[in-house]
């Protein structure tokens, strides 16, 4: 294994991940190790096979079974782009029913630096649980951009790659 640290991409299904590649070009030239998991709904918009290929490891959608090795390193970052309704309002709440939700909250149980890029509809973020489920993922000090139509990835790499990550990383 190479000695670049290892950053843990969780992808939700939100119209951004249909170029989800570039971001990982981005992160892998910046010197991270990439691995990838995804929603069951985004595993349905994404090329599989050629994230893999991109990475290195296979997304991960599924639990692995009891004795398993896992596919992937352990993390020392993880990021959530995008970022759909659906799963803030599930982490928030601690529901652990996919392997994504089960790495975000095992992640934030663990304090990794974790950076969330939430992607929705106007009228879903204006919903009365959005809202105060966003802040209490963000007072446990995960931080939030909200992923909008000017945003780029070259702006979500910059902003990972310019953190310090208290001091875990670079």
């Amino acid at each position: 294994m190479s000695e670049r640290p290892v950053l843990a991409l969780v992808v939700s299904a939100a119209p951004p991940v249909l170029r989800i590649g570039e971001l990982i070009d981005l992160l892998i030239a910046d010197g991270w190790t990439v691995c990838v998991t995804a929603t069951p709904t985004a595993a349905t918009w994404i090329d599989l096979d050629a994230l893999a290929r991109q990475t290195g490891y296979p997304v991960r959608v599924q639990w692995r079974l009891p004795g398993e090795p896992d596919p992937h390193p352990a993390a020392e970052v993880v990021v959530v782009a995008p970022a759909t309704f659906n799963l803030i309002n599930k982490w928030a709440l601690g529901i652990n029913d996919t392997l994504a939700l089960g790495n975000l909250n095992q992640a934030l149980g663990a304090g990794l630096p974790i950076y969330a890029f939430p992607n929705l509809k106007d009228h879903l973020a204006g919903h009365p649980a959005y809202g105060p489920n966003l802040r209490q993922l963000g007072t446990t000090g995960v931080v939030v951009t909200p992923l909008n139509a000017g945003m780029d990835w070259k702006m979500v790499a910059r902003l990972i790659n310019s953190a310090d990550h208290q001091g875990r990383i670079r």
